[in-house]
């Protein structure tokens, strides 16, 4: 009956990434409704960015302490991932610790490198959790953030916790059942935080010990079955997506703000100049701006996704310092959540069919929209190259563009552009009377 276990751990296994494999594709199939957006720069400077923004986190070095705690994370889930690769193999074909006899003296490296990760990351995510919820950073606690956005940040912290737990536990009954010698734990690995937990142990039974042995065995790896198929419904998808994103993410410089295609277009077919995409089989976008999210490009979408709600971008944005309603943070959840109910349309009917919504009106107001400057400090401020201004921008132009729905000091403006040329009720010939009273 030995092979019980295998089975189950098969069939455990097994409904586990085909469940994750699912949503994935739906995920997939979301972001893609957006519309295309162009490739930036060249693939070498796109590789370059990706290694510096997402694998050394170039962006983080301005806060040390939530940078290191964050390193400590980063590191310590790649380390520790050694391990649930043997444990992977393991329970597939039924052995255990099937590393140990292959590799030798560097099994004891491995989950030596493995126990202090372990420890390091249990340290961090407390770090985490007392900035949250004991020190209350004002970041994690404005309007945006209540309800479901810090039960997530916290669920995943203790889901951290009890992981690095189930791992120490796991170790140290084995440690202790090696040197009884019982089978099959055979005499390997090198367990220098674990042996902490041993005298709390060696008073057990053989039978007690692989209880604990097999619970923690089972627990971690169930746990971490269940936490790969919580990230596509959290904002920690951005341990995946936050790679592809600075990726296709810009390459220029982020004040720089191009000319979106629509309105190249329009301006070109009223010039009389080729349209692109005129007489290639596509049609340029009908709609200028966007009052939804399958308007938005799919890269836009991308960063909504990779959002992972740290708030940097609203605690230097100007617009919400001095009290306005915007935060770039709440942009990108707010587009974020009209995805998700987008994608669970999908789910239920196998395609998406507009329900009357629209991320424009439903979600995100035009308040908030005119609190901005496009001043781009959301942007250099974002860990992952996520641009809220450019969702914005995009929605304003729908308003003024589509919808007619300017401000009255910007409708001012655009009839002085008409009138004058310039955006002041100003002839041109008086253009530089400002400069007569300056004092040289």
């Amino acid at each position: 009956m030995n092979w019980i276990p295998q089975i189950a751990f098969i069939l455990v296994l097994g409904t586990a990434l085909a469940i994750f494999i699912y949503h994935v594709r739906l995920l997939r199939r979301t972001i893609l409704l957006g519309r295309e957006a162009p490739l930036p720069g060249t693939s070498a400077q796109r590789w370059r960015q990706m290694l510096e923004i997402a694998i050394l986190q170039g962006r983080m070095k301005d806060r040390p302490a939530a940078s290191i705690a964050h390193w400590v994370i980063y590191v310590g889930f790649l380390v520790i991932n050694i391990e649930v690769v043997e444990i992977l193999l393991d329970g597939l074909l039924g052995t255990h610790r099937i590393l140990a006899p292959y590799i030798g003296i560097l099994y004891n490296i491995m989950t030596t490198g493995v126990e202090i990760f372990l420890g390091l990351v249990f340290v961090a995510a407390v770090i985490f959790l007392w900035r949250r919820n004991i020190l209350k950073l004002p970041r994690f606690h404005t309007a945006e953030m209540r309800g479901w956005p810090p039960l997530d940040a916290n669920i995943i912290l203790w889901t951290e916790i009890a992981l690095v737990v189930a791992l120490f536990f796991m170790n140290a009954s084995d440690q202790v059942l090696q040197q009884r010698r019982v089978e099959p734990y055979i005499q390997a690995g090198t367990f220098p935080l674990s042996q902490w937990a041993v005298p709390l142990l060696s008073g057990l039974s053989d039978d007690a010990l692989i209880l604990i042995e097999r619970f923690s065995w089972w627990a971690h790896i169930i746990g971490i079955l269940a936490f790969l198929n919580y990230i596509p419904f959290s904002k920690h998808l951005h341990i995946f997506l936050s790679f592809p994103n600075t990726y296709y993410a810009p390459i220029t410089p982020p004040a720089q703000q191009d000319s979106l295609p629509q309105v190249t277009s329009v301006v070109r077919e009223t010039l009389g100049l080729p349209v692109s995409g005129q007489g290639d089989g596509t049609e340029a976008p009908s709609v200028l701006g966007a009052k939804d999210v399958t308007e938005l490009t799919w890269k836009n979408l991308l960063d909504a996704y990779t959002c992972t709600e740290c708030g940097r971008c609203t605690s230097v944005c100007p617009a919400h310092i001095t009290g306005k309603k915007l935060s770039p943070r709440k942009i990108m959840m707010d587009t974020r959540d009209r995805l998700e109910e987008i994608k669970r349309t999908i789910h239920q009917k196998g395609k998406w069919e507009p329900d009357g919504k629209s991320l424009l009106g439903d979600y995100i107001t035009p308040e908030e929209l005119w609190a901005c400057t496009t001043c781009g400090a959301c942007v250099r401020a974002c860990p992952v190259l996520i641009n809220p201004v450019s969702i914005i921008q995009q929605l304003r132009q729908y308003l003024v563009m589509e919808a007619s729905q300017a401000p009255e000091t910007i409708n001012v403006l655009f009839v002085n552009m008409e009138n004058n040329g310039s955006p002041w009720a100003l002839p041109s010939e008086k253009r530089l009377q400002w400069m007569e009273n300056i004092i040289t």
